[in-house]
């Protein structure tokens, strides 16, 4: 009974509310009317009745709220404030019924006018203020008039300060921004006061359209800059103003920095997950983000299951059409935009992109995969910011190892971050606010907690220069890497490796486009190519230490060679002009492995790292000119010293002869028979196994067998049996590397003939 007239006037309210024509702000329209005979006979029904009595006990809550909001709309009595027993109570009243089920729109409205008319003392109104928690949603008419009692100039400088706080808090729960888009000239103007100005920057930072950005604008600012110092507030609005217009700032802005807005406790957060849950209803089942319909039946959960990713809410279908009456064709004429609500397909969204309204609460498109397509494809700079504001205040919120009280929710954490790396896997393009997050988090990780989730947030940081990078996440992961087990060490590859393909995929499709100048990244493909090839460099190191440290695993070298298969290809793969030869601790390591499949990837890595040289160099040769991204003779150089080494041990049993130089005496002296041929193909300790093999099936009633047979024409045979046992990477190396006459030789790429 009292929860369904709750919800009846609050859906109520919430319709006059939206409607801009017809929203009231008085408390005609639900007075409370006591009768002492009803309430003795509801009582006396309630002895009887338990359900009764809570209900009762509700409509006695909601009537002494309506009972207070009224009070404090007329004014105060003209008494002394600390003998005033009367508006302690409806004080605490309000307060009690806010923290726990929220307020309606039209009783905020009263109450921000309240507080900001200056009606009460400084400590009564910064006590409505902090109890400002809507139920559902805000009005934004309400805010509109609660700005413009800020220009009576009633209320005290901390009361300003605590409504911007509100106002930045509230932000994503105001049904509507257009009217307050309207007041960014007045907002602007606000910066002139010292102890406003972090928080009207932040409510600017959220505001800021293109054509809100004006060259008197810029020049405000930078006073305010050179009057104040490098503030983080101003230069994260200069930095969003040179997004927007970069021909009208000249100075240089910071443009990776952690945190610009500090993350002051936030007095509603509770309050505000509490609004999310309400607002929210039943979590969805982790959805799959694919194309075609939106909707996906419920999971039923604990009672206290918890998210933080917000119920899909167009505003405009919530205004217009809750109302009864309406019917959706009506509706949708009447609006002009298309409910998110009723988008279920492809073909729907391309016939209505032109007239969709993006959801007040930017979070809800993590879970839908239509609109993720829409805010890819329009890029709208606006609605991107508002996305990775919102990512990046949750994140920081709800990471469960900044506070030890927050691994109760580590589960639903855990969920959050697969929800963020499905859309990021699905847009093909990492978040900057998940970048930013990896930075302020990794000192504080244990390496453990979300270890999955973390690392392929690393694989999707979006390409930007290495030097940068380095000291923000590459320098304190490698700490953690050389302290933890061998597993943690192949994951990070792992991850390093997805890395290196995300931003190769991305330079390949836009290494060619006109660069942009206002962009944070590389603008030259010199400039990129560097960032590519540190990264690369800088995992070489991590490999060749970790090699050391875990005693030359062959678990470990596996995950490195993968690295050097996606770096062998990047110039006919991904059509770059960079190769990159792998160390020599990684080369020497793999060639003298006792495992087969080692020494079969390094020959198949070989082979397309000669693919790749011999591809760039005959371009250089077609060009017949000198260009920015020839390659150096030292890289040809690296490759032929390689390629000697491996054919002078596989194939003409003459190791260590050319490429790495070592003394016969020390061979000598390591006691190895006939050392010049233990590295070859027949005798190699990783082949051995399969020489045995190969001689057993030409006389299985051999008990003793003597490899050193395998000559001539045997040897061939071999060759043949080696192939067929999937050693393929060792039959692509032989045939493009091996010159099989009389005389064996390597066939290296020549670089002597490169252009000076």
């Amino acid at each position: 009974m009292s929860s369904q007239k709750r919800g009846k006037n609050i859906q109520a309210q919430n319709r006059t509310s939206q409607g801009s024509n017809s929203f009231q702000t008085t408390l005609s329209a639900w007075k409370v009317k006591q009768d002492p005979s009803n309430s003795k006979s509801i009582s006396k029904h309630g002895e009887d009745n338990p359900v009764g009595n809570y209900e009762h006990a509700d409509d006695q809550a909601e009537d002494t709220l309506q009972m207070a909001v009224g009070y404090f709309e007329k004014g105060p009595i003209k008494t002394l404030r600390n003998k005033d027993k009367t508006l302690e109570k409806h004080l605490k009243t309000v307060e009690n019924v806010a923290w726990k089920n929220g307020l309606a729109s039209e009783e905020i409205d009263i109450l921000l006018n309240v507080a900001l008319s200056g009606k009460f003392g400084n400590a009564v109104n910064t006590r409505i203020l902090k109890c400002m928690i809507p139920a559902t949603v805000i009005s934004e008419d309400s805010v509109v008039k609660a700005v413009s009692w800020l220009c009576v100039g009633k209320c005290s400088g901390s009361t300003k300060v605590l409504f911007y706080r509100w106002l930045v808090a509230m932000f994503d729960f105001i049904d509507c921004k257009e009217q307050i888009n309207l007041l960014y000239g007045f907002f602007f103007a606000s910066l002139q006061d010292d102890a406003l100005c972090p928080y009207v920057c932040r409510l600017l930072y959220l505001l800021t359209k293109k054509e809100n950005v004006k060259p008197f604008r810029v020049r405000k600012l930078l006073d305010l800059q050179a009057k104040m110092g490098m503030q983080p507030h101003l230069q994260a609005l200069l930095l969003l103003y040179k997004f927007f217009a970069p021909a009208l700032i000249s100075v240089s802005l910071p443009v990776r920095k952690k945190v610009y807005f500090k993350n002051s406790e936030n007095l509603w957060k509770t309050a505000l997950l509490a609004v999310k849950q309400r607002n929210r209803g039943p979590s969805p089942e982790p959805l799959k983000l694919m194309l075609g319909p939106a909707n996906v039946r419920p999971l039923k959960r604990k009672w206290n299951s918890f998210s933080v990713i917000p119920v899909l809410n167009s505003s405009s279908c919530t205004k217009e059409c809750g109302k009864k009456e309406m019917s959706l064709s009506d509706c949708l004429n009447r609006s002009r935009s298309f409910p998110l609500e009723q988008l279920q397909s492809f073909p729907q969204l391309l016939q209505n992109i032109h007239c969709l309204e993006l959801p007040s609460q930017m979070g809800s498109v993590l879970n839908n995969s239509l609109l993720l397509h829409y805010i890819n494809c329009v890029r709208d700079e606006p609605v991107l910011l508002r996305f990775y504001y919102w990512l990046s205040q949750t994140l920081q919120e709800e990471c469960i190892w900044y506070k030890v009280n927050n691994y109760e929710h580590g589960k639903e954490f855990t969920n959050f971050l697969d929800t963020i790396i499905r859309a990021e896997c699905f847009l093909q393009e990492g978040f900057y606010s998940c970048e930013a997050f990896l930075y302020k988090s990794l000192p504080l990780w244990d390496g453990l907690c979300c270890r999955s989730q973390f690392l392929q947030l690393v694989s999707w940081i979006p390409f930007s220069s290495f030097s940068e990078v380095k000291p923000l996440l590459f320098d304190r992961l490698a700490q953690l890497f050389f302290t933890s087990t061998i597993y943690f060490k192949c994951s990070v590859l792992q991850s390093l490796k997805e890395l290196l393909q995300n931003w190769l995929l991305w330079l390949s499709m836009d290494i060619h486009m006109k660069p942009v100048t206002n962009s944070p990244l590389e603008t030259t493909l010199g400039g990129s190519m560097n960032s590519v090839s540190k990264l690369i460099h800088y995992v070489g190191c991590l490999s060749t230490t970790a090699m050391r440290l875990e005693s030359n695993s062959t678990f470990l070298l596996h995950f490195i060679l993968d690295f050097y298969e996606k770096v062998c290809d990047i110039y006919i793969n991904y059509d770059l002009p960079l190769v990159v030869v792998f160390p020599p601790g990684i080369f020497y390591s793999a060639l003298l492995s006792l495992d087969a499949s080692i020494l079969n990837q390094l020959c198949f890595i070989m082979h397309r790292y000669h693919k790749n040289l011999t591809a760039a160099k005959k371009n250089e040769l077609v060009q017949k000119t000198k260009s920015e991204f020839n390659f150096s003779s030292k890289t040809y150089q690296e490759f032929n010293h390689y390629l000697t080494s491996m054919v002078g041990c596989l194939w003409t049993s003459k190791p260590f002869e050319k490429g790495i130089y070592i003394d016969p005496e020390i061979l000598e002296n390591t006691g190895v028979a006939e050392y010049k041929k233990s590295l070859n193909v027949v005798h190699h300790p990783s082949f051995l196994s399969y020489a045995v093999s190969f001689l057993l099936q030409e006389s299985a009633e051999e008990r003793t067998v003597n490899v050193s047979s395998i000559q001539g024409k045997k040897w061939s045979w071999y060759l043949d049996y080696l192939f067929s046992q999937g050693l393929q990477g060792l039959k692509l190396f032989i045939r493009s590397s091996v010159h099989r006459s009389s005389v064996t030789r390597a066939e290296g790429v020549n670089y002597n003939s490169q252009y000076s």
